[in-house]
């Protein structure tokens, strides 16, 4: 796979396949730049070369076409504060104006297309929508790790359009960390898996049975696990379709000498609010009508030892309902602990989503090893899957 650095854009329209999907708040200003900052070394690359950048993107999920709240137009002024340079915008990612300020670019400018997902035939797949894109540059570039895993007009289909594709920096750097934590990772090896779903990581736990030395379980996730060991766990989420696969993963886990740890205690609440009233109980006895909304004092301390003296850890998934203050607590005592582990010579990934918002929201973003901006693309590449948009690559 070609990258960025092994090609020189000297002249060359830059066709650059970005993850803009930021989230804007009412206002329509940007609350989290970290998918922006990610991208801006291989701009950066193309404009320095002599090159010029030609940027797509998608923003959310518009269900009926094109809308102010999903325009990309809301980021002119943050790229043109970045790269201090002229940033065209075109209004529409196809037809004319889109064609004919693509032809004018100049090197060392950038144009910005219009929100791509306004078209179906974006998440379709459509050649035809690829190849009407792929008119407007010499070079494409794909740094878009976080879409990846779909198999869309932009990330997979357009490549086959072009003689000269190269892989962004953003994207050679998440498959270079992600093979870290899969090749030969540094022992001990912890693993942290939070969120509320056990069926969006039971590929990920499978594999990384044969990897770790500690498997930590915290989230909503946990309490399926507690009820596949009979504790009673109130209202708390819970998949009670997956309480089986549950006790398959605690035995396989057993059977391979991993560690696999649950929460002991957990912060409960008598309604999902955050000025509910509090308690802290017992994992396996939770009351009737109240629910499980944090890890509990002691399991962050137990969790943070375990990690602090790791040599790898990866994370990925909160410990709790972390957007409210009061279940925030678990949640940022694993990422001190994380970070203190880093701090002691340990190579730590982030694994995307909100385990990314939660280290960036905190401010540890840069004490750690690494924080992936693809959630679902790192999951999947990291359960073993072909990922389409870094196969279109190669």
């Amino acid at each position: 796979m070609k990258t960025v650095d092994t090609y020189n854009f000297s002249g060359k329209k830059a066709l650059i396949r970005v993850d803009f999907n930021v989230p804007l708040n009412e206002k329509f200003e940007i609350t989290d730049d970290t998918r922006l900052k990610a991208v801006i070394p291989t701009v950066n690359k193309i404009l320095k070369d002599g090159g010029s950048a030609i940027l797509m993107s998608h923003l959310g999920r518009p269900k009926d076409g094109p809308s102010e709240k999903y325009s990309l137009k809301h980021l002119i002024k943050y790229l043109e504060n970045t790269f201090k340079t002229t940033v065209h915008f075109a209004p529409d990612c196809i037809g004319d104006e889109a064609k004919k300020l693509a032809a004018s670019l100049k090197p060392g400018e950038i144009l910005l297309l219009e929100n791509l997902r306004f078209y179906k035939e974006e998440e379709k797949g459509d050649k035809d929508f690829a190849q009407k894109l792929a008119q407007y540059g010499d070079v494409y570039v794909n740094d878009a790790f976080g879409t990846a895993h779909r198999a869309h007009a932009s990330t997979a289909v357009i490549a086959q359009f072009f003689t000269d594709k190269v892989c962004g920096y953003v994207m050679q750097a998440e498959l270079d960390n992600a093979e870290k934590v899969l090749g030969n990772a540094q022992k001990p090896y912890t693993a942290i898996m939070g969120g509320a779903k056990i069926s969006d990581k039971i590929l990920i736990i499978e594999r990384l049975l044969d990897k770790v030395d500690n498997l930590i379980i915290g989230g909503g996730m946990s309490y399926t696990f507690t009820k596949a060991l009979g504790g009673n766990i109130g209202t708390s989420i819970v998949e009670l379709d997956k309480v089986d696969l549950a006790k398959e993963l605690i035995q396989k886990a057993k059977d391979k000498g991993v560690n696999l740890i649950l929460p002991e205690d957990t912060v409960i609440a008598d309604k999902f609010d955050n000025n509910a009233n509090i308690e802290v109980s017992d994992s396996k006895s939770i009351k009737d009508d109240w629910m499980g909304l944090d890890i509990g004092p002691k399991t962050a301390a137990k969790f943070s030892e375990i990690v602090a003296n790791s040599k790898t850890v990866l994370w990925n998934g909160p410990m709790g309902v972390f957007e409210m203050t009061s279940f925030e607590k678990g949640t940022v005592a694993v990422a001190k602990a994380v970070v203190k582990a880093t701090q002691n010579g340990a190579f730590s990934l982030i694994g995307g989503g909100d385990s990314a918002s939660a280290i960036n929201n905190l401010g540890f973003g840069n004490e750690v090893s690494y924080v992936s901006t693809g959630g679902g693309a790192l999951l999947e590449y990291m359960e073993g899957k072909t990922l389409p948009g870094v196969a279109a690559l190669q």
